[in-house]
């Protein structure tokens, strides 16, 4: 015998398949739909919530300025793990899940709803901004999927959404927007419009370029604060004992001191009297060492262009670290004399064209003085014009005493589409292809250069 059908139960399904119909109806076909928005505008006002969730005009920041309480709700929306505001009085488990419809629906209707038409410098700036509040809805930082292009349990989301802006990108008028200081005011920098702005840098110039430099300076200074952590938080090296440990206080080994300072303990007046103090040693040895970074300009590289040049130029920076920086296509750039400054460097490169890593080498081998002391870190796809010759060379020089790191790609997650047969030979010749996320870069460069 069947149990009976609860009455408000199937009516709850019923609102929660409405407000998925209306999600699936807009995102294919932006036009609303009578029916379904009178429908939907019913349900949402039935459960306390603002007419704002159903108009995706309006940005999921500016329903969280007027509705607070929404926010902790968005977050974590879509992991099951978000908190309902006790504002938002009882319900049942099944309104519970029409509410949770309802705000799942506003945000992937803002994300992924993202028409054809042109795009002004404020829909591009809202849309970060809703992508932001999709990426928290999943557990994520804003902006940490968008970085994550491949690989990793949400990295095909994060090349959807990186896909989703650099189309909205593709759809500004971007040259129009950087001349007007107040529409460029409004851009979010990211990955895909600095792409743009190093594609159409040539054709900059006036304000607009005024305006496109300060986007990338931008940029770079916040990927560089990112990674300058990741670098300062890799610890690597062995302590070396022949330099003496520095006297202060957060070198402090205060077990150390108690233990061996127990013998003054004096139990009259219950005091530990220290006549030494002890630290701990924390100079590392380290070797004056070569680092050759060599990278692939080509227009599959951006992220790779990018992020290298930022990491160089942190490793610049290190003592007892001398580092070159090489850029190429079909031809090679030495952009050694501005790796301390990596805007300068992004300033003077080109993406796009062919790509014959062989200029490349014949610039980065006169730079190797001592094999055993250099690392040349080698960021391309490998689909190279001259790929044994370029493999020859590779090899060569790992036979030198150089360590060889290959690198598929550097972006956040270390996506990559490498040259198959590129690949099986570096592996076979003992340098496989770095894979994973930059942090993988940050350790191996510093396990070698501290």
């Amino acid at each position: 015998m069947t149990e009976p059908v609860n009455p408000g139960d199937l009516a709850d399904a019923n609102r929660r398949q409405v407000l998925y119909w209306r999600l699936l109806g807009r995102l294919f076909d932006p036009d609303e739909q009578p029916g379904l928005e009178s429908t939907s505008m019913a349900v949402v006002d039935d459960l306390g919530l603002p007419a704002a969730l159903l108009d995706p005009a309006v940005s999921v920041d500016t329903v969280v300025q007027r509705f607070p309480a929404l926010a902790d709700e968005l977050r974590g929306l879509l992991t099951g793990t978000e908190t309902v505001s006790d504002d938002a009085g009882p319900f049942t488990p099944g309104q519970a899940e029409v509410r949770r419809a309802a705000l799942v629906s506003k945000v992937l209707l803002n994300v992924f709803g993202t028409g054809t038409g042109p795009v002004s410098a404020g829909q591009l700036a809202r849309w970060q901004s809703d992508a932001g509040w999709f990426e928290q809805a999943l557990g994520h930082a804003p902006g940490e999927l968008r970085g994550q292009r491949g690989g990793g349990q949400n990295g095909g989301l994060g090349a959807t959404l990186a896909r989703l802006e650099g189309d909205l990108v593709r759809r500004m008028h971007l040259r129009e927007v950087l001349a007007d200081p107040a529409l460029a005011r409004q851009l979010t920098p990211s990955m895909s419009l600095i792409e743009q702005l190093l594609r159409d840098k040539a054709n900059l110039s006036g304000v607009a370029l005024a305006n496109a430099k300060a986007l990338i300076r931008r940029f770079v200074d916040e990927v560089a604060q990112v990674l300058r952590t990741q670098v300062e938080r890799t610890s690597v090296g062995t302590i070396d004992r022949s330099v003496p440990p520095k006297r202060v206080y957060r070198n402090l080994d205060l077990d150390r001191t108690i233990w061996q300072n127990l013998t003054n303990w004096n139990p009259e007046d219950e005091r530990l009297y220290v006549d030494r103090l002890y630290y701990r040693r924390t100079a590392r040895k380290t070797t004056p060492s070569r680092l050759i970074v060599v990278v692939d300009q080509s227009g599959s590289m951006v992220d790779s262009m990018v992020n290298c040049t930022i990491l160089a130029s942190i490793f610049a920076g290190l003592p007892k670290v001398e580092v070159h920086l090489i850029a190429y296509d079909t031809q090679a750039l030495d952009l050694t004399p501005w790796v301390h400054d990596p805007f300068e460097v992004l300033l003077r490169t080109k993406l796009g064209g062919g790509t014959d890593g062989t200029v490349a080498m014949a610039k980065a081998r006169p730079k190797i003085l001592e094999p055993r002391n250099t690392v040349l870190v080698w960021i391309s796809d490998f689909y190279e014009w001259h790929a044994q010759q370029l493999f020859d060379d590779m090899a060569a020089v790992h036979r030198s005493g150089v360590r060889v790191i290959p690198v598929g790609s550097v972006s956040s997650s270390g996506q990559q589409s490498v040259n198959p047969w590129f690949r099986q030979r570096l592996k076979d010749l003992g340098t496989p292809v770095l894979s994973g996320h930059i942090r993988k870069l940050v350790f191996e460069l510093k396990s070698f250069l501290t």
